[in-house]
């Protein structure tokens, strides 16, 4: 049994473009007759089949770009799209959004749907429940097929694309250093589950900056929710019943929402607790009082991945032949200091 191969494969192997053996294989009029004999017998001998996510050619270009977000609630990811959209719209690009919902199906039927002819190429973020299966099978079929991919935020060392994320242990390390310096000693954290990779890359910073800093860690000052919780009783026992004097949560939601509970059980904020989350968006200006925040500057994150995008889109076909280089941008995370740490 002869290994699956791909159109990339095959085009490097005959020193042909991607979109040459496409359109071969489809016994397209603009390619010889000699050249779509020798593409499809390889096709055949290599046991090739197109998989289901159907890709338009290199030729056709639909000037789309289909971007993949896990929810509308995070600001994070609304100004990653805003981001997206104002660079895309200054090259002629239209945007057509999905949202995944936290779903790996939906994310699945979304690329699909995309892939059919609609757009040049993608920009996502992952879905909690893809990070949690951990399969990436969708998003290596479209790479394979020739079709360029841009992750940001959320990625995954099993897919080799572009990426663009923020120096989330860095950030971390950070937050937790600013509140030791303050003579914080007891600094709870409260993330998610850490099959999300962000999350835990935050979660591994804060471990870091309490070594670094001669303080024990203590499991009974750490809290995990459910990425997408409503009922607060987990939240509402935490501060109820642990000693804290400092608080940092790995995103906006969780922050505001650990604020009020505190507020709720006669802590005050920043005397009795200090808080830092996030995201600093919406919620952390109008929160009471306001949230010192981490920046993760989405909307300079949604130009630079559909700059990376377009940039792969727009290659000369000449260029479809050489080894694809990729590369991961990090944007480095600023603090934002509001009144929650502010005595």
């Amino acid at each position: 049994m002869k290994k699956k191969i791909t159109l990339k494969q095959i085009a490097r192997e005959l020193e042909v473009s991607i979109s040459t053996v496409s359109k071969a294989l489809k016994n397209s009029r603009e390619i010889s007759k000699d050249t779509t004999e020798k593409i499809q017998a390889f096709a055949k001998l290599y046991h090739y089949k197109p998989n289901n996510i159907a890709l338009s050619l290199k030729s056709r270009r639909t000037k789309n770009i289909g971007v993949i977000i896990p929810d509308i609630v995070h600001h994070f990811f609304t100004t990653v799209f805003r981001g997206i959209e104002q660079f895309a719209d200054t090259k002629g690009y239209n945007v057509i959004a999905c949202v995944s919902d936290e779903s790996f199906e939906k994310e699945v039927i979304n690329m699909e749907l995309l892939a059919n002819g609609s757009i040049d190429g993608f920009i996502m973020a992952l879905s909690a429940e893809t990070q949690l299966k951990n399969d990436f099978h969708h998003l290596k079929e479209i790479i394979d097929q020739g079709m360029p991919l841009v992750l940001f935020d959320r990625v995954t060392d099993e897919v080799i694309c572009d990426k663009v994320v923020i120096n989330d242990f860095e950030a971390a390390y950070m937050a937790v250093k600013k509140l030791i310096h303050d003579g914080r000693k007891r600094i709870a954290l409260v993330t998610t589950e850490s099959y999300l990779n962000v999350s835990e890359k935050r979660a591994q910073g804060y471990f870091q900056a309490l070594k670094d800093h001669n303080l024990e860690l203590d499991k009974s000052l750490i809290l995990r929710l459910p990425y997408q919780f409503e009922d607060e009783t987990m939240s509402e026992t935490f501060f109820a019943t642990t000693n804290m004097d400092a608080v940092l949560c790995v995103n906006e939601i969780f922050a505001v929402r650990s604020m009020r509970i505190a507020q709720k059980n006669g802590l005050r904020i920043p005397e009795d607790v200090a808080f830092i989350g996030f995201t600093d968006g919406i919620l952390s200006k109008l929160a009471t009082p306001a949230l010192t925040s981490v920046a993760q500057h989405g909307e300079r994150m949604g130009e630079i991945a559909a700059r990376m995008l377009i940039e792969k889109i727009e290659r000369d076909d000449e260029k479809e032949l050489e080894e694809e280089t990729f590369r991961t941008e990090v944007i480095e995370a600023t603090l934002i200091e509001r009144e929650s740490t502010i005595n």
